[in-house]
């Protein structure tokens, strides 16, 4: 685990579903600060400057959210750790599948930040 705490950001196109559904997984665990955001004008919660910012680590569903952040936050972008989940949008909040899927993908790449 981490020496002290990482902020990860999870993002996805409208922050529905799966990015949500990360950050309440990741928010409920000891040594992560979660949030979410989408890349979309249309998003619950649109991720802003100061999101990017406060990331430690960020996570996004498709490489298109990627692309996005780097166009809309270039010079921000170039001092962050990205990955690309590749987890299309295909599942509902808190889906079983989609929880198993976060975690056998994300759960690997946290452990190098230990």
């Amino acid at each position: 685990m981490p020496s002290q705490s990482l902020n990860l950001l999870f993002l996805c196109s409208m922050n529905q579903w799966r990015s949500p559904t990360a950050e309440r997984i990741y928010g409920r665990k000891p040594f992560f600060n979660a949030r979410s955001g989408g890349t979309s004008s249309k998003a619950r919660h649109r991720v802003s400057h100061t999101d990017v910012h406060w990331a430690d680590v960020i996570f996004v569903m498709e490489n298109k959210h990627k692309r996005r952040l780097q166009a809309k936050y270039p010079e921000l972008m170039r001092y962050q750790n990205v990955h690309v989940l590749d987890i299309e949008d295909n599942y509902k909040f808190m889906d079983p599948e989609l929880v198993d899927i976060l975690q056998r993908s994300i759960d690997p790449i946290l452990a190098d930040y230990s």
